[in-house]
């Protein structure tokens, strides 16, 4: 099948590349035209394990490419694929769409034939209905089914995630649309992964859910860990206890300085925010939020009543970005926790097996940290730092 997809992010170059191994026709739209000179030299804009190899042996195999002309790619594709940005929209939390809107009207401009169009961007309930009316707004005569298929990738294990998916969530209720997308990702089906059919609303909360959920198992041992410290208890022994019963899984259960990433923190405020507007609180999502803020700007203090003082001591700070096996440097513990060991009067000196480049970017912000942070170069050597999940470990 002939497959277009808006955005060259970490969700885009990463399904594009997948449905190309598939044995699909996959072009990459984006409008940074340094990013797609790059991605034509072979230059990966992001680290994800394997993707640069992925992404070459496709691209040899003529079956992806990259253009920042979506005209021809969206006119012939059977599924166009919309995985923009959603950050958090300054100053309220909600998830700011106009990236999504902004190529849902490109796209109605440059259809030919019938097309589904995919929101696989994480985006509010309700999202899908305004791309479809401003689709029709734009061309209402294009022949189109607007579906949702959110991503459920981890950074650091993108690829398999996407080959072997726990689930494929596929929103809309229109048979055509299950045609296409069944073809799709038809290639799956020898991996026996669940093909799960909803309607286009129930989609696009399913991923909010998941997250929020995911969050608040870690926000509720962080906890556990600060209750364990007090009583005398070793909190991996009571999460591997507590893990070891199959309704509650070991997954996300390891404590550390808090979440981070690009999904976690902003998924959650976006879900307040849709819960809010319709009326309803959600006391269990706000909580975690509150806590693991929390919880960020208590790592420095714990360190100091560790050590008994600071002032004067050398920290290293093993593993910077928000996880391991990625260079996504977004709202990761590490930086409040650098910080406040600088502010305590601490020379701090950073490494990370591969995010010194946009730890570089993020943490000169601070001044202080221009006089007194050393970021080492990159050198080899053991992937593990940050432990158990999304824990630098000071």
């Amino acid at each position: 099948m002939r497959i277009a997809m808006i955005g060259t992010g970490y969700v885009g170059l990463v399904s594009g590349a997948c449905f190309a191994d598939f044995g699909h026709r996959v072009t990459c739209v984006d409008n940074d035209a340094g990013k797609i000179d790059a991605l034509r030299r072979g230059e990966i804009p992001i680290f994800e394990p394997g993707l640069d190899a992925l992404v070459a042996t496709n691209v040899k195999a003529k079956r992806l490419d990259f253009t920042t002309d979506l005209t021809a790619p969206v006119a012939d594709a059977d599924a166009v694929f919309i995985a923009v940005g959603t950050p958090s929209r300054r100053g309220d939390g909600h998830a700011d769409l106009s990236y999504v809107h902004a190529a849902a009207r490109e796209i109605a401009a440059a259809l030919t034939g019938f097309t589904v169009v995919v929101t696989k961007s994480t985006v509010p309930v309700g999202t899908g209905d305004e791309v479809e009316r401003l689709i029709r707004e734009a061309n209402p005569s294009a022949d189109v089914v607007v579906a949702s298929n959110p991503e459920f990738l981890r950074e650091g294990a993108a690829i398999r995630d996407f080959k072997f998916p726990d689930r494929i969530v596929v929103g809309t209720s229109d048979e055509r649309g299950r045609k296409v997308l069944g073809n799709v990702y038809r290639p799956l089906s020898l991996n026996q992964a669940p093909l799960m059919f909803t309607e286009r609303r129930t989609a696009e909360l399913i991923k909010y859910a998941a997250n929020a959920f995911l969050a608040t198992k870690i926000t509720f041992i962080n906890e556990i860990a600060d209750l364990s410290e007090k009583v005398g208890a070793d909190v991996q022994e009571v999460a591997r206890g507590i893990g070891l019963d199959n309704r509650i899984g070991p997954k996300f259960l390891h404590a550390g300085p808090g979440f981070g990433g690009s999904c976690f923190p902003k998924d959650t405020r976006a879900l307040v925010k849709i819960a809010q507007d319709h009326d309803v609180q959600l006391r269990i999502v706000e909580a975690v939020l509150g806590v693991n803020d929390i919880r960020k700007r208590a790592m420095a203090r714990k360190v100091l009543n560790v050590v008994g003082g600071l002032r004067g001591k050398t920290v290293a700070v093993l593993g910077i970005t928000f996880k391991p096996d990625t260079d996504d440097m977004r709202e990761a513990p590490s930086i409040p926790l650098v910080t406040g060991l600088l502010d305590m009067g601490a020379k701090v000196r950073a490494h990370d097996p591969v995010g010194m480049e946009q730890a570089s970017k993020e943490l000169p912000e601070h001044r202080v940290l221009q006089r007194s942070l050393r970021l080492r170069p990159r050198r080899r050597c053991a992937r593990d730092y940050h432990g158990m999940g999304a824990v630098p470990r000071a």
